[in-house]
């Protein structure tokens, strides 16, 4: 999710992985990560670009506990913390499969939390939603000089691995955080913001309404 100093979410890069693989990424994911020291911000997909915009439809592949201890995942963490921390360009939130990497992983500022810091969330879903409907202006990086206003649930109960024990665990979370899990968790399925405006939104019950 991007923060313009109201709310604006911030994206990032996906590309598909191929079928080499190094370690348990592809080729493609482990040259995307990069070599070490393997820092500094990642190139930001957009769907400006027709190609960008094919690969942000996609969906993204699950991580296994073992990739924790891999030393891409450890350097994609921190190059995912350096592109969203971007002074240029600060966000509240990343996907990896936006910043070239298809698989399952977000960070997330925890505004619910002391010292609001970032943590990482493996294999993240909703299992459940709960609470009213919340409308705020939303935009993501990937989708250049657009904001509008996003239709999300109050509160969310979460299932994920832990970014760093990669223990597994249930969590609910609420308000603006949890605002910022769904966005960056309908990253990892291919769906972007502009997919939950009130108009959407409205069109889709109509659209499921009409089914016989």
């Amino acid at each position: 999710m991007k923060l313009l100093r109201t709310l604006v979410f911030a994206s990032v890069w996906l590309a598909l992985p191929s079928c080499a693989s190094v370690g348990r990424f592809s080729a493609s994911e482990a040259a995307t990560i990069g070599a070490e020291p393997g820092e500094g911000v990642m190139r930001v997909l957009k769907t400006t670009d027709c190609d960008d915009s094919l690969r942000l439809r996609g969906r993204s592949g699950r991580i296994g506990r073992a990739w924790l201890g891999d030393p891409l995942y450890a350097r994609l963490k921190r190059r995912m913390l350096c592109t969203v921390n971007d002074p240029a360009d600060p966000g509240v939130g990343i996907a990896a499969p936006q910043v070239g990497v298809s698989r399952r992983l977000v960070a997330v500022q925890r505004f619910d939390r002391e010292g609001e810091p970032f943590e990482f969330y493996v294999n993240p879903r909703i299992v459940r939603y709960a609470g009213g409907t919340v409308r705020s202006p939303e935009g993501c990086l990937s989708i250049p000089g657009k904001i509008d206003t996003a239709v999300r649930r109050e509160r969310v109960v979460l299932r994920y691995r832990d970014g760093q024990s990669g223990k597994r665990r249930r969590e609910s979370v609420s308000g603006f955080t949890a605002v910022v899990f769904q966005h960056e968790i309908d990253h990892l399925n291919g769906i972007l913001f502009i997919d939950r405006t009130p108009d959407r939104a409205a069109g889709n019950r109509r659209h499921k309404s009409s089914k016989p």
